[in-house]
């Protein structure tokens, strides 16, 4: 069992993960583009049960292109989201790859949204790719 701590940059709201991630994606849509501040988003999905919450966030409901929401947790005093659930999907956590400030964290192993990615963007070799 692999623990890890996830939290915003001024660490009052955190994520306590005792599990590896089911999947990590990476997503260049141009919701995640805008909500990350770059070229893509980054997530890496866990089971609710899996998982510790602490601190306060306040939400944000996105409503993606096909009708579904998304609420974005994020950090009232420095703003950054660290957790996000789907609209019938609440069992599963998805947590932007970057709260973690990990560099060892595993890679990708699928993009989505790729007709929005950025021509110069390159993704490692072996991974899956839908558009």
């Amino acid at each position: 069992m692999t623990k890890r701590i996830a939290s915003c940059s001024c660490g009052q709201l955190s994520v306590t993960t005792f599990e590896d991630p089911i999947r990590v994606s990476v997503c260049h849509c141009l919701a995640c583009q805008r909500r990350t501040g770059s070229v893509f988003g980054v997530q890496a999905r866990f089971r609710r049960d899996g998982l510790e919450l602490s601190g306060q966030s306040t939400r944000y409901v996105q409503i993606s292109d096909e009708g579904n929401k998304t609420n974005f947790e994020f950090c009232p005093n420095c703003g950054a989201t660290v957790y996000y659930t789907s609209e019938g999907s609440e069992e599963m956590v998805a947590i932007p790859v970057g709260v973690f400030a990990e560099p060892a964290f595993p890679a990708p192993i699928i993009s989505i949204y790729e007709e929005r990615k950025h021509g110069w963007v390159v993704m490692p070799e072996g991974i899956e790719h839908l558009n």
